[in-house]
């Protein structure tokens, strides 16, 4: 689903190398980024891209220099929890990249404007506002139309699908939660949505 691989700094470029991978680059302010491990992306001819800022996270840095028709994010979930709540923060910030945390359990991606997901009868669907945010919905067990959403408000965890899925968000940042089983789904209405 993912062909091209580029890393996050030191901790991605580890990662992939421990899972024998090459990363094509690494992206990010190289403050995780050991010296033998540099030397031997180097001597492999793994481009690395330092970016000095300190204003932005290292998935955001990723974010703002990829452009692919769909991002497969791994290794941002499950962790620290200060850095799982700034990966999700990210997705919001970055409504252009169709981008999404794969988890052990879980995938979590932003809700574009309009999104088809065809999910089967009985899946978890649980939709989280960045923000104040409204929509309406097709296929949802309890539909979302009309409901002012926002953190501490309002959310929408441990919906249930009924079948095929429709989503249209108005207004702010929505992010849906799936079980990683519906990987392929949330990759194909994601391309869709942004015309990939």
């Amino acid at each position: 689903m993912a062909p091209n691989l580029f890393a996050a700094d030191g901790g991605g470029a580890a990662s992939a190398r421990a899972a024998g991978h090459w990363p094509q680059a690494v992206i990010g302010d190289m403050d995780s980024l050991d010296a033998p491990l540099r030397r031997d992306l180097e001597a492999a001819g793994v481009a690395l891209m330092p970016v000095a800022e300190q204003d932005s996270t290292d998935f955001e840095k990723c974010l703002q220099r990829l452009r692919a028709p769909l991002i497969l994010c791994l290794g941002f979930t499950g962790g620290r929890l200060d850095h799982e709540l700034a990966a999700l923060h990210a997705l919001a910030a970055f409504p252009a990249q169709p981008a999404i945390l794969v988890g052990a359990r879980d995938v979590i991606f932003r809700v574009p404007p309009a999104l088809e997901l065809d999910l089967a009868a009985g899946t978890r669907v649980s939709l989280f506002p960045m923000g104040p945010a409204r929509g309406a919905s097709s296929g949802l067990k309890w539909p979302i139309d009309g409901i002012d959403f926002a953190p501490g408000v309002r959310i929408g965890t441990s919906n249930c699908a009924l079948g095929p899925v429709s989503l249209r968000i108005a207004r702010g940042e929505m992010l849906v939660i799936l079980p990683r089983r519906c990987l392929p789904e949330a990759a194909r209405g994601l391309r869709a949505a942004h015309g990939g």
